[in-house]
């Protein structure tokens, strides 16, 4: 393990004593009441959050003075922690610990995607790996999984020395996932997998089985070791959220059904209903069942997939509605019921060169709001590639969206 200097050593037992203070601040005992409402199905204070995650060259590495590569990774973690709460002044729930995300890593299909990526911008050229499925589908029967016991217990372990006498180091785990037409697209290209359902759809039925078969076989094994845990409180989910919820045990985890789940499908947004159901539910809906709770979803549209399919599931707690959907008749369907509207509103607002345009982010903050009335709510401002430098920028952009809860959002 490698060694932490004298001085790193004094950087991040700083740090932890601040994230201390933050836990066990008024204000962080106020947030834990909104998400903790949230989760019992209590339409009271919605949560705003401002996510960093594509920014962290401009919200985390700037702060980062540790010299070491393990203290700044452990550095990197305790800074990811405060951001929110920090920068913007968000609804950022932080917890006395030192947080260690566990879980299997799953390569669903067996081989790694090719990509050309272009550096400057953050995106990416899918290269196909797979060009023919029916000729090629043997290149994809190699899935796996694999869990990674003792780089977990070395994290822990080094963070404990360092300061766990302030921040007692634990292990949370991260929700299980079941994402398959993702990690195939990469495998694919977006045509490819498109043409698919035409030319060869017994074929894809077979794939997505496979898929599908790797990830039951990764539960079962989670459950056979004793390798779950409870997913609740500052417990994370997919997308950036949390696992408050009321449902789900707390003090121990021996089964996938005590446990929250995450599916998304981005990749079929432009198909039909009907095909999404032909092709991807049913072996979402294999996973569902394995699950106590789910939240899914991520930019893709929902609001034409669920009448006749996401309705169907009674464990569904979180729905992500990007913009791309309806996000009036989402709110119709959600309204008075037990299912989170997770809002990520427009990212564009907030990025563009130039002040902030307070008068369209009110605007926009108002429909969203209205569009969420009735239900439970949540806003968590994701795909947001830069603040350009400007912190106080974000600051400010969460300030108008609580102002714009408290005047527009009814409950």
């Amino acid at each position: 393990m490698e060694q932490i200097s004298l001085q790193d050593r004094e950087i991040l037992r700083e740090l932890a004593e601040k994230k201390l203070a933050y836990a066990n601040s008024p204000r962080n005992e106020e947030i834990l009441k909104q998400w903790n409402a949230l989760g019992n199905g209590k339409r009271e204070a919605p949560t705003v959050r401002l996510l960093y995650s594509n920014f962290v060259a401009e919200a985390v590495v700037p702060r980062m003075r540790c010299t070491g590569e393990a203290a700044r990774r452990l550095e990197d973690a305790l800074l990811r922690s405060m951001t929110g709460r920090e920068l913007f002044d968000d609804d950022t729930p932080i917890s006395p610990t030192f947080d260690i995300r566990i879980g299997p890593r799953v390569n669903p299909f067996g081989i790694e995607p090719q990509r050309v990526r272009d550096l400057k911008t953050g995106g990416y050229h899918i290269e196909p790996v797979i060009e023919d499925l029916e000729e090629e589908i043997e290149k994809l029967e190699g899935g796996s999984f694999h869990f990674n016991r003792q780089a977990f217990l070395d994290q822990k372990a080094q963070a404990e020395e360092v300061f766990g006498d302030i921040l007692p180091a634990r292990f949370l785990m991260n929700p299980l996932s079941g994402s398959m037409t993702n990690p195939l697209v990469h495998l694919m290209g977006m045509e490819n997998y498109y043409m698919a359902m035409y030319d060869c759809p017994e074929t894809l039925h077979k794939v997505m089985d496979m898929a599908t078969t790797i990830f039951e076989r990764c539960y079962d094994y989670l459950e056979q070791e004793g390798l779950l845990l409870p997913t609740c409180g500052i417990s994370p989910l997919h997308q950036e959220s949390f696992a408050f919820n009321h449902e789900l045990p707390t003090d121990k985890a021996t089964k996938t059904t005590d446990c929250w789940g995450f599916l998304e499908s981005q990749e079929t947004t432009a198909v039909s209903p009907e095909t999404f159901g032909e092709f991807v539910f049913p072996y979402q809906d294999r996973l569902v069942k394995r699950f106590g709770l789910l939240s899914y979803g991520c930019c893709e549209r929902v609001d034409a997939i669920w009448p006749d399919y996401l309705s169907k599931w009674e464990n569904l707690r979180k729905l992500s509605v990007s913009p791309f959907n309806n996000e009036d008749q989402v709110g119709e369907y959600l309204r008075g019921s037990n299912v989170i509207y997770y809002s990520k509103p427009r990212a564009d607002l907030v990025t563009h060169p130039g002040p902030l345009d307070e008068d369209a982010l009110r605007r926009d903050f108002k429909r969203v709001c209205t569009a969420a009335s009735g239900c439970l709510f949540e806003i968590a401002q994701r795909e947001v590639m830069t603040l350009r430098g400007d912190m106080e920028r974000g600051r400010r952009y969460v300030q108008i969206a609580k102002e714009c809860v408290q005047e527009y959002w009814k409950p």
